[in-house]
């Protein structure tokens, strides 16, 4: 069954703003209930890979479950969605994480609209966020070619890995980068610092892309074809 443009777009931002409003809820659980940060970054991890694997499973066939500018720019970049339509896809995306901030504030009884004081910032974080959206890139391409109906955990389980092997514990996300500099909690970023995030990135997605079309020598295999009926 085919969805058109503005229930594509709904589900968009309601996946990401049930991703952020994860990120954002189970940091701020976490950092409540233990004094120790790696107890509390596990804490923020499993969640946040738990329910990318419920998100992609549920809201995929209705958009594609991208939750992610990068991606979109990617699928872009192969042709699998319009220019016009991926630009509304990251605006609702964007949008949907800002809610999703504000959301886990209400739930933990905190000011809604906040600032984050988080650092994250130096070459080492811009790598890190390279590195973890190359792989996620990556991961999507390449399960999409030969796995196509385990993305959904293909993609919650390296997000999981990838919170412990980057620097940067793997936002992999302009959408989530955003949406969580407006929250001074445990998963916070800087305002500031977010444009540095972006470009990596985004540069970090492209690179994948170049890289799995190289490797694959494969013509393009439809996210809308194989895992997302509907979403051209």
């Amino acid at each position: 069954m085919a969805f058109d443009l503005k229930r594509r777009l709904a589900a968009e931002a309601l996946g990401t703003a049930i991703l952020v409003a994860t990120v954002v809820g189970s940091g701020i659980m976490a950092d409540r209930l233990s004094d120790d940060v790696a107890v509390s970054l596990l804490g923020n991890t499993i969640p946040t890979g738990a329910i990318l694997v419920v998100l992609i499973s549920i809201l995929g066939p209705i958009s594609g479950a991208h939750f992610n500018p990068a991606v979109t720019i990617v699928f872009a970049a192969r042709r699998e969605i319009e220019a016009a339509a991926a630009a509304l896809y990251v605006s609702a995306q964007v949008a949907g994480g800002i809610a999703g901030t504000l959301t886990a504030h209400a739930m933990f009884d905190l000011h809604l609209f906040q600032l984050s004081e988080t650092v994250r910032t130096g070459a080492a974080q811009w790598i890190a966020e390279a590195v973890a959206t190359f792989g996620l890139v990556v991961t999507i391409l390449t399960g999409l070619r030969f796995r196509a109906e385990a993305i959904p955990w293909l993609v919650g389980l390296y997000i999981t890995a990838a919170y412990w092997f980057t620097a940067s514990t793997s936002f992999a996300n302009p959408a989530v980068a955003v949406a969580r500099a407006f929250s001074n909690t445990f998963s916070g970023i800087r305002p500031t610092d977010v444009p540095g995030f972006i470009v990596a990135e985004v540069l970090g997605a492209l690179v994948a892309t170049a890289a799995v079309g190289w490797m694959l020598a494969e013509r393009g295999t439809s996210i809308s074809s194989v895992t997302v009926k509907g979403t051209e």
